[in-house]
């Protein structure tokens, strides 16, 4: 129940007809003439309001009257605490509501019966509405008073709501301990249907493999050290100050180069480490670390379960959630804990785990079932209950998340090509020809007719995008092939030979003239390849590509060696006034800039796509997995 709501409840202070004036110096917070009134009438500490329900205590709370509150208790029986207002919640509710630790102390000491008494409106416990407001110091207290029995009723409801709004808050504290002491909340049912282990395995953020860092992350997240046990304080610590903190000491940095490039820098900028991102990346590992946590506490609950016991529980939808998600943690923690679950979960329409990660495009998990799927043949042919194949599974189109992730529709469809070829090396070729129930088609066909307007999207953005190219190439060669025959100087009039013939800096202008003529060239030429391209579904693996990459570099090459024609004419031209030439120099490197920062990571994306090692580069290098497993 909201604070405003508990104030409401103030406006009907004239239901005390019998005890007003108690009342109204409860309002006032008049403690002194409060007390002497109970003094004289001590009846009145109990007294409810007629329409409201609530006592002197309900409203002290409610105005914040805090002092007075805590008097009000320790004149109060533990049944005087049991009073409920007409919406049935009592002054402890009240207090949970605001989030009062000290004054929840007060009245738990007086009457433990109220950690267990459910509260409306969803029936709740003071521990479980204090961890949903996300008031931690009282939800420590009322977790460390409360029996556990309380969190375990109801199935272990209770418990599981506690340890799944962990997942959420990224406070895992007291989910951790009590997931420890009764492992089977995992497998408990929570007040919205879910269970812990499947909001673990939903948490877009809880586990590396589901996330996308770039290589400095990356780098920085393999060089932060996390200290095993720490508590959820630690989240809460500024590395700014890490070198005078004692935690560092006891390694918070697994590597000192950070703390040294820090250090250096701290004198120029006022707090590095969240200039570079460390405080956010080392708060993500730690996260990644609790979590990781407490999944090994939660698998003690399917540890001995057979194969038939899992099929259809929530350990299945927990295992399909983190494959569509990519967190191979998860699904290796599962499978090290129960070796059984490997070889007999499948999908409600028959979908293996393997053949789930490609559909969901999850390169990770793909990389982490192909071990066994070398060793278990028979996976690479079985089929759902429509007939669908692994390659079927590689036909469909990506999730719009997985799509969303690779610039441009032409290297969406080049990463959609890289999928279907990798499944079809595997497959058996008798998987080729299989039709499935649902189209009518084989993988082929229904890979073309998924992707038919992907490609065309890819076919539209790649002539704009050579259109656009080819304008400024044939610009540039119009420029070049006039300044080749317009040379700085002039010429002389005897031998007809440029002036500045001999000058070092007239060869530098020549042959940067020629480049650039000859890769705006190049450039306008590879560019028209594209725009005359057939825009097969195989064009857009390797063909366009390769002609958009040497279209960009022979572009950007003949722009920076235009700039380089133009600079070396203005130092033929002006000689000695080198305080004219320096800044048109530098003005001069603004095309160049302004390309690089536009265009080469385009450019650095389709190379590194088309030549790179590839998503699949790692099949040699999953993550390990046991013996049993594998069997």
């Amino acid at each position: 129940m909201s604070n405003d709501g508990n104030e409401s409840n103030i406006s009907h202070v004239n239901e005390f007809a019998l005890h007003q004036p108690f009342i109204d110096n409860v309002v006032k917070g008049d403690w002194d003439l409060a007390k002497e009134y109970l003094s004289r009438n001590p009846e009145a500490i109990r007294e409810r309001g007629s329409i409201s329900g609530v006592t002197a205590l309900h409203i002290a709370v409610a105005l914040g009257h805090l002092d007075m509150a805590k008097a009000l208790v320790e004149l109060m029986t533990e049944e005087d605490l049991e009073i409920q207002d007409a919406n049935g919640l009592t002054a402890m509710v009240y207090v949970v509501t605001r989030g009062i630790t000290q004054l929840a102390k007060c009245i738990t000491e007086k009457n433990k019966k109220l950690l267990s008494l459910p509260c409306p409106p969803d029936n709740t416990i003071p521990l479980l509405r204090a961890y949903s407001l996300s008031y931690w110091e009282l939800a420590r207290y009322l977790y460390s008073v409360t029996p556990l029995e309380a969190l375990l009723q109801d199935n272990g409801r209770g418990g599981a709501e506690i340890v799944s709004e962990s997942f959420w808050a990224k406070n895992f504290d007291i989910a951790l301990d009590l997931v420890r002491r009764c492992p089977n909340l995992a497998l408990a049912k929570n007040y919205y249907g879910f269970t812990p282990l499947q909001m673990c395995a939903s948490m877009r953020s809880g586990f590396l493999s589901g996330m996308h860092l770039k290589f400095r992350q990356q780098w920085i997240y393999d060089c932060l050290h996390v200290r095993p046990g720490s508590s959820v304080y630690d989240t809460r610590i500024n590395v700014e100050n890490i070198e005078d903190d004692p935690i560092s000491k006891r390694g918070l940095i697994g590597r000192s180069g950070i703390a040294r490039t820090c250090s250096i820098l701290r004198g120029l900028v006022p707090n590095p480490r969240n200039l570079f991102g460390i405080n956010h990346i080392y708060k993500m590992k730690w996260t990644h670390e609790r979590i990781s946590e407490i999944l090994r506490s939660m698998c003690e609950a399917i540890k001995g379960k057979s194969g038939k016991q899992l099929q259809g529980s929530v350990v299945q939808a927990a295992i399909f959630e983190a494959i569509k998600q990519g967190h191979v943690e998860f699904v290796h923690e599962i499978f090290r804990s129960n070796p059984a679950v490997g070889g007999l979960l499948t999908s409600e329409n028959g979908k293996t785990m393997l053949q789930f990660a490609i559909e969901c495009r999850q390169e990770k998990a793909y990389l982490f079932f192909y071990k066994f799927t070398g060793i278990a043949p028979n996976l690479l042919v079985r089929i759902d209950q429509f007939s669908n194949t692994l390659l079927h599974a590689a036909a469909g189109l990506s999730p719009i998340e997985q799509l969303n992730r690779i610039q441009g529709a032409a290297l969406q469809m080049q990463r959609e090509l890289q999928w279907f070829k990798e499944i079809e090396k595997i497959v058996p070729p008798k998987i080729l020809e299989v039709v499935n129930v649902t189209d009518g088609m084989t993988a082929r066909d229904l890979f073309t007719k998924n992707h038919k307007e992907l490609a065309k999207e890819g076919e539209r953005s790649m002539k704009e995008t050579a259109t656009s190219c080819t304008v400024v190439g044939a610009l540039i060669i119009t420029i070049m092939f006039t300044a080749a025959f317009t040379v700085p100087g002039g010429n002389n009039g005897n031998t007809g030979m440029p002036m500045f013939l001999e000058k070092k800096l007239f060869k530098v202008f020549i042959v940067s003239d020629a480049l650039s003529l000859f890769a705006s060239t190049t450039s306008v030429m590879t560019f028209l390849g594209v725009l005359t391209s057939r825009y097969a579904e195989a064009d857009f693996l390797e063909s366009l590509p390769k002609k958009m990459i040497i279209g960009l570099f022979t572009l950007f090459f003949s722009i920076a060696t235009m700039m380089i024609a133009f600079v070396s004419t203005l130092c033929i031209m002006l000689g000695e006034k080198s305080w004219i030439v320096i800044p048109i120099t530098l003005l001069s490197s603004a095309p160049i800039v302004s390309f690089a920062w536009m265009q080469f990571p385009l450019l650095v994306e389709i190379f590194i796509s088309t030549y790179g090692a590839g998503i699949f580069s790692q099949k040699g290098k999953v993550v390990e997995v046991s013996e049993p497993f594998l069997a």
